[in-house]
């Protein structure tokens, strides 16, 4: 009898240890994933790793999705909170838009901000990303303490202004898009570019959507001909970039900008480990501002 109870109350101990075990372990450090509304109605997917704030919102680019950003998901969640999300029609969001405004992309970014309750977010968006960043700031406000432009803003790439000049940087992507994409993206690399990391890179595009990329590619430079100058000095305070330096020898316009050398335009995915440490100390900056 006695060895009876002694086995019975050794399985309680062992079952309340369990759970006792397993409730401290913070869920919100698991990777999440799930859907919300847009302001229009779109449902964008989204998702949540780590734990902290402020929150970093990883913004894709043009035609991209959330798993560009697969290497800082991974490094930064170990210590904050991350969020990724795909822009209203990329990935595997929906849309019910026929504009894929900066502006709307912007709406998807401070939906799902909204929707995690973060009450502090730092926005770091590649190529289109960085003025969807913006736009989502100008409607999160001060929760928004921080923005990164990835090989965004302070280029040497010269942006079409005029309807004219958009019309016609367009026109080609619009009569043939997969081969005109195609040619774009692989002037984006260096020489010295891993070609297998080119092409995977570049194989992730095919299954972007024409009309959705071409919307977006008029609307982002109407954006910059009508928006950029007056939104970067809204926001320069918060504003950085890490920027590609493709010979080495390009020069930061200003100390908010970090350039990575030897590295096109997919910096993140090309160059992990130095765009993850010009990352960090970026974060570093902001984060002690905003305390």
């Amino acid at each position: 009898m006695k060895t009876a109870l002694f086995r019975s109350s050794a399985t309680l101990l062992f079952i309340f240890l369990l759970i006792g075990c397993t409730s401290t372990i913070p869920t919100t450090a698991l990777p999440t994933t799930a859907i919300v509304e847009s302001a229009d109605g779109s449902p964008i997917a989204y998702g949540t790793q780590g734990q902290g704030e402020p929150a970093i919102v990883f913004i894709h680019c043009w035609t991209c999705n959330h798993s560009f950003w697969d290497a800082q998901i991974d490094y930064f969640s170990k210590n904050h909170k991350v969020v990724w999300l795909d822009l209203a029609g990329h990935g595997e969001s929906g849309s019910t838009r026929q504009r894929y405004s900066m502006q709307a992309f912007g709406g998807d970014v401070a939906a799902v901000v909204d929707q995690i309750g973060a009450r502090k977010v730092i926005l770091v968006g590649h190529s289109m990303g960085g003025p969807v960043a913006v736009e989502g700031a100008k409607q999160l406000g001060d929760r928004v303490i921080g923005i990164v432009g990835v090989d965004t803003f302070y280029t040497p790439f010269a942006y079409p202004t005029s309807q004219e000049q958009i019309e016609a940087f367009i026109k080609p992507f619009a009569t043939d898009y997969r081969k005109t994409t195609d040619e774009m993206l692989h002037s984006m690399f260096t020489a010295e570019a891993d070609p297998a990391v080119v092409e995977a890179i570049v194989n992730k595009f095919a299954t972007a959507n024409p009309k959705v990329g071409v919307s977006a590619m008029r609307e982002l430079f109407n954006w910059n001909a009508r928006h950029a100058a007056t939104d970067l000095q809204r926001f320069s305070p918060i504003l950085y970039n890490i920027n590609a330096a493709p010979t080495g020898k390009e020069t930061p316009p200003s100390s908010q900008v970090v350039m990575v050398p030897g590295v096109g335009h997919f910096v993140a995915q090309v160059k992990p480990d130095a765009f993850n440490q010009a990352l960090e100390g970026i974060l570093a900056e902001l984060i002690a501002a905003g305390d």
